[in-house]
């Protein structure tokens, strides 16, 4: 006999009453059971589907908190499931809405497929490794998806189940394309990939699941917000009431980056993961998987382990960066700014590679701490990484709660937006900012290369920034003209100031795995004494006109 859980999974309509018994349902830690239909359970069943399994949900988060182990395969059924349970209580509880069965299992199928091309350790690989392979290329992960989804059909004898029109729709549900796709219902599309103000489901487990994974169990009200939904002018609002929980969610998510997702750990195996697919890829030839689908669902966090165990030679390069993942002789960070959201695309293009390697070059230090000239000599752009993160509440630096409507009990029939007042006073002035990161890939440089940033940090002028013929930027002092001695930098210095946290030496290095400190760490955790510790950046010959 079936549920009542089972019962009210189906309408009263008597197709799906005899599909009851056929219910299957999974055990998942965050939503408890999860009921659904033949067809759903038809797309779980098929190897494209299950290669989720071999993907995890937080890509290398899960080196640094062992509980994140979770995959992009119970992260897409939580996501089925309450894509099915809001669509479910949409059809109920506004039954004006005319919601139909066919569209409830679509918007289900969408939310179960929309990482369905997700490609090894996530984001990692659509943002940072397929860019360098084929830096001609926009392909992101949803092509894969939609790619992987024609295929899964087509190969696994679903297409009498679902048509080219619901294919159109589930593919639309998993782009948010609103506009694309005039027959469908407008407020359909705030469910799976909200568009208008980020608030779908797919946050709301991955933000649920992920904090759980990590112990940090912030935020609880899913089930509230579904059942908080309610459409009115063709878009999904909520109660008035659950706005702190709205708010919550948000800020959840704020947290989830900045904590979790960018730690400084995490990061460095993200890019020592990309070296290594970028080193075995002349012999591999990974990235041209990316447009088969029959060898797109073979092509997991697996390939890693195809990379340690191989013996050729043209491998060996790419199997000594995964040992030093295993012996956690990571890419280190040697130091980390917050700067404002509008000052973003200034941070990107003067914080590089090449414009800290050319002030560390040129600084000019005491004689009794100067860096060993063989250091400075070596030292070159390949062997510095700056990682620029935006984080945000998940509407850029805008508030999310401007582009989400609320009702109240009193007037259920009309929305609108919150003022101030009508939630909280505490409210963030800003809500985004901008994570800078400097890593070196060799411990030697370590100091020399915090050096070579904090120098280029002095003469950061974001409010003046001009573009030389050879298209180089190059900072502008407020009189309007470049700067180009050390006295005029000096005027820039009081605007950003290096981070007390992170200050080492320009000799320090840190201890390599299972060795104790080396050289350079003195008191305040900078190298030997304070007058050591001093580098002469005002009589720096690093020459601002260069950058």
């Amino acid at each position: 006999m079936a549920s009542s859980d089972d019962e009210s999974f189906f309408s009263n309509d008597e197709e799906h009453a005899n599909q009851i018994s056929e219910i299957r349902r999974f055990r998942d830690p965050v939503h408890d059971y999860m009921p659904f239909s033949p067809l759903v359970c038809a797309i779980i069943d098929t190897k494209q589907f299950q290669r989720l399994r071999h993907i995890k949900q937080l890509g290398t988060s899960y080196y640094v908190w062992p509980g994140a182990s979770h995959n992009r395969f119970e992260h897409c059924l939580g996501v089925a499931y309450l894509a099915q349970t809001m669509v479910r209580h949409l059809q109920h509880s506004q039954r004006e809405l005319n919601i139909s069965d066919k569209e409830v299992e679509r918007v289900t199928i969408a939310g179960l497929v929309h990482d369905l091309g997700h490609g090894p350790w996530s984001h990692v690989w659509d943002s940072l490794f397929i860019p360098k392979a084929l830096p001609d290329s926009t392909w992101k992960h949803e092509d894969a998806s939609e790619m992987m989804f024609d295929d899964l059909i087509a190969t696994n004898n679903l297409s009498h189940s679902i048509d080219d029109t619901a294919r159109t729709l589930i593919k639309d549900l998993i782009r948010g394309r609103r506009d694309e796709n005039k027959a469908a219902k407008p407020f359909l599309f705030d469910i799976v990939a909200n568009n208008r103000n980020g608030l779908d489901v797919d946050k709301f487990d991955y933000i649920a699941r992920d904090t759980r994974a990590v112990d940090d169990r912030t935020f609880t009200s899913v089930s509230r917000l579904i059942h908080s939904a309610r459409v009115i002018d063709d878009q999904i609002c909520y109660d008035i009431k659950d706005a702190n929980q709205v708010y919550e969610l948000c800020y959840t998510r704020f947290s989830l980056h900045k904590r979790i997702y960018n730690h400084k750990t995490a990061k460095a195996i993200e890019y020592m993961i990309v070296d290594t697919l970028l080193a075995a890829e002349q012999h591999m030839k990974i990235a041209e998987r990316i447009r088969d689908p029959k060898r797109y669902v073979y092509l997991t966090e697996s390939i890693l382990t195809e990379i340690q165990a191989s013996t050729a030679p043209e491998l060996e390069k790419a199997r000594k960066i995964c040992d030093r993942i295993a012996s956690r002789d990571l890419y280190k960070s040697v130091d980390y700014k917050v700067f404002p959201w509008a000052h973003m695309s200034q941070c990107s293009d003067y914080f590089t590679p090449e414009n800290i390697v050319q002030a560390a070059k040129n600084l000019k230090v005491p004689d009794d701490d100067r860096v060993e000239d063989k250091i400075v000599a070596e030292l070159g752009p390949e062997h510095v990484i700056v990682d620029l993160a935006p984080m945000h509440y998940g509407m850029g630096d805008k508030n999310p709660l401007d582009s989400v409507k609320f009702y109240s009990k009193r007037n259920p029939k009309s929305c609108r937006a919150a003022e101030p007042g009508d939630i909280s006073l505490l409210m963030p002035a800003v809500f985004g900012e901008v994570m800078l990161r400097v890593y070196t890939r060799e411990s030697r440089f370590f100091g020399l290369v915090q050096a070579g940033y904090r120098e280029c940090l002095k003469q950061f002028n974001p409010e003046g920034m001009s573009q030389s013929t050879d298209g180089t930027k190059t900072p502008i002092l407020d009189s309007g003209t470049a700067a180009s001695s050390s006295s005029s930098v000096a005027s820039l210095s009081t605007r950003w100031q290096d981070n007390k946290f992170t200050t080492v030496g320009i000799n320090f290095q840190p201890p390599s795995p299972g060795k104790g400190t080396k050289r350079g760490l003195g008191r305040e955790g900078s190298g030997g004494s304070a007058k050591k510790r001093a580098v002469s950046h005002g009589t720096s010959t690093f020459k601002l006109s260069t950058l």
